[in-house]
């Protein structure tokens, strides 16, 4: 039994949104790409991280403020943004944010694949992402309350993990100080090359993988039309979030380029994670990092394909004929069952993709993914300077920080750019151009 006309179902708690952002936002980038990140930078990675960090700060308390002073529920980003940069913009930004999401799914399955075939390798990785796509299709089509507990708990799960390796690594820095004194204890982020080994290059070349990781924060925007009380949960969701990422990126950098050298980080096959475990001593270390990965993995592409129906939804709910209006029925649960069979189908793309590229594909969209990701966050944060000047709801410091965020994301995004391979950027830009030009303007509006 299905029906049109009504919205979807108001089902999400605090706890909920908190989680689903941090699902989103704690997955490869954090436990398989922070090797990469510290091959890049060096030890400046740990303020790669900490500026992204502070700029995405920023982005979100706007998003906050306009979700605080609007009227009614908004349904997807576009509806969020679009009172203050039109309707075209807002669907440019809503279909470069579908598209980034489905370039994630895609890679992280593949990823789980590349992971599960280290304990069965016998086993081809297509067997992988159909169980993958299978489970996560069910979770997703069965209610939002039922997706909602499950990214809860796997949340938790990796939250546990990190928090466990910064009460370990706190203890072996501890040890170390104590052992050798605070100049050699806390000195081996200045070996191989001092701070910034290579430069400003390095920094952004590292702030790919640092846009990557932080990207699932602004999952808080999506999850407005579904939230019991928005005005009160996403402004304590976001302020919730925002501190915990920053912590459970920032610390970990810090405490793996104080216990090894950034050189050893950026040549070892091995997770940081699983050298801190194993360093004090825990059996099959390796295996318990393969498993915690593989469950970051698939809370990222739970978060995923409710960030990509819902987006989806979004842009056909008003449509009145064709495929945009079959795919915006809901079921009788208030669930776009359609849109998130439609998206999930799409996950059996990551089987061709890894076939042709293998091992290369991860890499290859994360780089992607940070462009457009970065497209958003310049999107979102325009929104919010304009709902500044427009209703005056915002200090003149918060204005003067919004201006100076916005340069620093174009200046991040130029040399982001000129640090990187040409291919990275074109795949973005063809995708922020197919989103642009595809807007239709509708009759009547």
């Amino acid at each position: 039994m299905e029906n049109s006309g009504t919205g979807l179902k108001s089902s999400l708690k605090t706890r909920h949104v908190i989680m689903l952002s941090l699902g989103g936002a704690i997955g490869a980038g954090l436990f398989a790409g922070s090797g990469q990140a510290i091959a890049s930078a060096g030890p400046s990675v740990i303020f790669t991280y900490l500026i992204a960090g502070l700029i995405l700060f920023v982005i979100m308390h706007g998003v906050g403020q306009i979700v605080l002073h609007q009227k009614t529920k908004s349904v997807g980003m576009a509806e969020l943004i679009e009172p203050y940069v039109g309707k075209r913009f807002a669907h440019f930004t809503d279909w470069v944010y579908w598209s980034t999401w489905m370039c994630v799914m895609v890679a992280e399955a593949s990823a789980i694949a590349q992971f599960l075939g280290v304990w069965w390798p016998m086993i081809p990785d297509w067997i992988f992402v159909l169980i993958v796509a299978l489970i996560t299709l069910g979770i997703n089509l069965y209610s939002v309350r039922a997706f909602a507990e499950t990214e809860y708990w796997l949340a938790i799960a990796k939250i546990a993990v990190i928090i466990a390796l910064i009460v370990l690594g706190i203890w072996f820095l501890l040890v170390q100080v104590l052992h050798l004194g605070v100049a050699q204890g806390l000195g081996k982020m200045n070996s191989y090359g001092g701070f910034a080994p290579h430069g400003m290059k390095g920094f952004f070349n590292a702030m790919l993988m640092v846009i990557y990781s932080y990207g699932g924060s602004e999952l808080v925007a999506i999850t407005v039309s579904e939230v019991e009380d928005p005005k009160k949960a996403i402004p304590k969701a976001i302020r919730g979030v925002m501190m915990r990422i920053v912590a459970f990126y920032f610390i970990p950098m810090f405490l793996f380029i104080e216990l090894y050298s950034w050189k050893f980080l950026s040549t070892t096959q091995e997770s940081p994670f699983a050298l801190i475990f194993k360093k004090f001593g825990i059996p099959g270390a390796a295996n318990i990092i393969n498993f915690i990965i593989i469950l970051a993995l698939f809370s990222v592409i739970n978060s995923a394909i409710y960030a990509t129906s819902r987006s989806l939804y979004s842009r056909t709910k008003d449509s009145k004929s064709g495929a945009a209006k079959w795919l915006s029925t809901l079921s009788h649960k208030n669930v776009p069952l359609r849109a998130i069979g439609f998206c999930s189908g799409l996950l059996f793309v990551g089987v061709i993709l890894s076939y042709i590229f293998g091992a290369k594909l991860f890499n290859y969209l994360a780089g992607s993914i940070s462009y457009t990701l970065l497209v958003v966050w310049i999107m979102l944060l325009i929104s919010s300077l304009i709902f500044y000047f427009k209703e005056g709801h915002a200090s003149m410091f918060i204005k003067i920080i919004s201006i100076l965020t916005l340069i620093a994301l174009f200046v991040v995004g130029y040399f982001t750019v000129i640090s990187n391979p040409l291919g990275l950027t074109g795949f973005a830009i063809i995708i922020c151009l197919v989103s642009f030009f595809s807007y239709r303007k509708k009759q009547g509006s």
